[in-house]
This record gives C-alpha cells, structure tokens and sequence, in this order.
C-alpha cells in the first residue's frame, strides 16, 4: 500500500477530480467501484441535490468516495453540514482558505484535502491541518493558479516543502503520466479531463465529443482578472479575446461572462457561448470511455511503463 491508498483505503492511487457539470453521483460510484477514489463536484450543485447525489452515491457504491468543495460556494455552511449529516467520510476543498473548514471537518472524523497550485500554499495547507494537498499544475482544467506553474516543475517544489502525502494532477490522463508524477515525488494523481470524457460523466454529450476531437494548442487560459480558467477555443473564447483588445475592466470582463455560462457549455451542450473548461492533456484523449475502463487502462499502461524504466538505467 502507498500513502493513498491507505490513506483512502482504495485500491489504486487514483483520485477522479471533482469537475463542476461533470462529477456527479454516477462517474464517482463508478470510479470507487472500479477501484480508484470518485468526488462529488459540489461547485455545480444546490444542497439539495447535493445531498441526493450523495445518497445516491452510498447506494451505487459500498467503496470510498469523496466530494469536492469549493469553498467560495455561497451556501459553503449549509454544504458543510450536509456533508457531516450523510457521513461523507472524505472531503477535498479548494479555492478558498484551508483554516476556516479543515479543523470543523477533522472534528467531525473527516479526512480533509486541498487542492493547491504552489508550494506556499501547500505549506498553509499543511498548517492548517489537512491530511494531503493535491498540487495541480497550470496544465489542468477549469480553475487554475495565476503563477503558471507547469505539474512537471511545480511537484517536486512541493514535495520538498511538505510531510503529508501528495496527490499530483494537471496533465495526467494515462498510466505514463501517473508514474512520472510518482516519480517526481506524488504519492497518487488526480485525473480529470479524462473522466470528463467519460460514459458516467454527467457532461453534455457534444462537450464529450468536443474534448475527444479537440488537439494540442486548442485550449487557453484566461480570465486571470477575475478567476484564471482553461477553455477551449470556441466562440466565447474569442469573444474574450475580442474584448482583451479593448483593455477592458473587470467588470467589463464579468459582464460577458454572465451567469451559468460554464453550465451552458458543459452541462447544456452549447458549443459556441458556453464556458468548455478542459486540460492540455485533452489531446491525447481520443474516444469516450466507461470510467472502470479508463482506470483499467490506466493501470496496465502504468505497469508496462514501470517494466520498461529499466532501459534508461546507467
């Protein structure tokens, strides 16, 4: 056993990302019951249904399984206690100060990690009491860190700062991937543009075949002004750009974001004004595939990769 899958008790160091309009109640069951460690993205959810994707969750899965906070929901009290009322035994938090939840969880028999993108946070994380930090590097979809930091450079900068077990993403969809992470100094990986393009996955089916036919170059990150965020080149996207020309204001740039433009992408299929948050690594993603095969594959790429790291001996 490594540090994660003990610490998790899984069988695989293998974290399925909570991605808003992706990661609900089926792709997590699917990716504990295949061995890895399934989240609940909260950020795309009411409590109420939080709370019934959860208790669907404990029904479609009798293995582990976590959900990700971010903690500037607007409800974040209401959603902590209907963590603590279903027993959820795992929590990932992120975008927000690890101090003000960790202690409140931990109290409650929680297992708490954070999501970070540099090694002054990991070391507050670390502080404030969580049990690991997953670094994500600049890579990774979605929400980023401002600093760029590439997966490649930033985890062996944290690992040098930190004691508690690392979990790397950002970049990582294959079992290559995975163990250069580990080799690099992470304990496990957190995948999540490849469970994106998953069969559980409750995404949009055009986001889906959006990420598949997507190549290297054809996502950006953007926004820095008001949340730095990677997206794919569609039409939003270059309506952003139209407007940068224009040094707009932060308001200005928040006026053409709108409201719920990453649920018209992602989560309704509107492939030219919605907010298509994916990774870099979405172009070696070639087909939509059930999470337990993904894992599956995952795992025999990785052991072919191990055998073959002798060749590079001295």
């Amino acid at each position: 056993m490594n540090k994660i899958t003990q610490l998790f008790n899984i069988k695989y160091p293998i974290i399925q990302g909570g991605m808003i309009w992706n990661s609900g109640y089926k792709l997590a069951s699917a990716v504990s019951n295949a061995g890895g460690l399934g989240l609940i993205g909260a950020g795309s959810m009411y409590p109420e249904v939080l709370r019934e994707h959860i208790q669907k969750c404990k029904k479609a899965t009798d293995k582990p399984f976590g959900v990700n906070i971010p903690m500037l929901y607007p409800n974040i009290e209401e959603i902590m206690n209907i963590v603590v009322d279903e027993g959820v035994k795992i929590v990932f938090t992120s975008a927000g100060n690890p101090k003000t939840w960790t202690s409140f969880l931990k109290s409650k028999g929680i297992t708490v990690v954070h999501v970070v993108s540099s090694s002054v946070f990991a070391l507050k994380a670390q502080e404030a009491g969580v049990d690991a930090v997953v670094a994500e590097g600049f890579e990774a979809g979605g929400h980023n860190g401002r600093e760029e930091t590439t997966t490649l450079t930033l985890i062996p900068m944290v690992k040098e700062k930190i004691q508690i077990p690392l979990i790397a993403a950002g970049g990582i969809a294959t079992g290559r991937g995975m163990l250069a992470a580990m080799i690099l100094g992470a304990d496990g990986v957190q995948v999540g543009s490849r469970f994106a393009a998953s069969v559980e996955s409750s995404s949009h089916n055009n986001f889906k075949e959006t990420i598949v036919n997507i190549k290297e170059g054809e996502t950006h990150l953007t926004l820095k002004e008001l949340a730095p965020v990677r997206l794919i080149k569609n039409k939003f996207y270059h309506d952003v750009q139209s407007l940068y020309k224009k040094s707009p204001s932060k308001e200005d740039l928040m006026q053409l974001l709108g409201r719920a433009r990453a649920k018209k992408g992602m989560f309704e299929g509107d492939l030219e004004e919605g907010e298509l948050e994916i990774g870099q690594i979405s172009g070696l993603i070639h087909e939509i595939l059930p999470a337990e095969q993904i894992i599956r594959e995952m795992i025999a790429d990785f052991e072919i990769a191990c055998a073959e790291k002798a060749k590079f001996e001295f």
